[in-house]
């Protein structure tokens, strides 16, 4: 690591501690979020926490519940503005423990994987959405194999969370948070552990990822679509 880069790391360090202090607790005493399992969720080394994705701010809501520091990838625009709205939005977004993505980059995906795997080898909890992208009708879409990928590369267990209501915290086009009830459900840990050992790779990661949205979907209750979800042409 470079002088920049480990100054970088520092700085941000310090503006999530700052921002963390000040932003969970305010969130939880306005929206009063109902969260169950949040002792399945472990104190310290690699996690990764595998939610449902229905609103944008899903990636503020989760971390605002768990005690510890859960990282989320987000766009790269959020990163690049230019002057005091381009700075705070990096501060923001920086502050909240997120790391820039560049999704139109073709190597986006393997990007992220290796991103994730940086963040979990350092003993951090990284959050992600199986379904790749928000669902837009409330179902919940297939699992890509990337989270089976980062809990057998890393040894990691995976916390299943079942997010109930943020949809109508911030409605596609709102600029603004709303006043409605919220649960997060964290589910028990699925830990890989040797028992895909033998097993094709491919086929390890499949049976492993629909492990993990079979557990989503009980705790979110969301009905399944089945099919994979895809990001709406621009």
């Amino acid at each position: 690591m470079s002088e920049d880069q480990g100054t970088q790391g520092t700085d941000s360090d310090r503006l999530y501690r700052s921002l963390h202090a000040v932003v969970p607790p305010l969130a939880r005493a306005v929206w009063r979020p109902t969260v169950e399992g949040l002792e399945n969720v472990p104190t310290s080394g690699p996690v990764v926490l595998a939610s449902n994705h229905l609103s944008f701010v899903d990636s503020v809501v989760i971390p605002c519940v768990v005690p510890r520091k859960v990282v989320f990838l987000a766009k790269s625009d959020y990163f690049t503005g230019s002057g005091v709205k381009g700075a705070l939005s990096r501060a923001w977004f920086a502050g909240l423990g997120m790391l820039p993505v560049d999704r139109d980059d073709p190597r986006a995906a393997l990007t992220s994987l290796d991103t994730a795997l940086e963040v979990l080898q350092r003993g951090e909890a990284f959050g992600l959405y199986p379904e790749g992208t928000r669902s837009r009708d409330g179902r919940l879409y297939r699992g890509r194999t990337g989270v089976a990928h980062l809990a057998l590369t890393a040894g990691a267990p995976v916390v299943p969370v079942g997010l109930i209501g943020t949809e109508k915290l911030q409605p596609v086009g709102s600029t603004l948070p709303r006043l409605v009830h919220v649960t997060v459900r964290f589910g028990a840990p699925i830990v890989p552990g040797d028992r895909f050992e033998g097993v094709p790779l491919g086929k390890a990661r499949r049976v492993l990822t629909d492990e993990v949205m079979d557990a989503i979907a009980g705790l979110s209750g969301q009905e399944r679509a089945g099919v994979y979800n895809e990001r709406p042409a621009v």
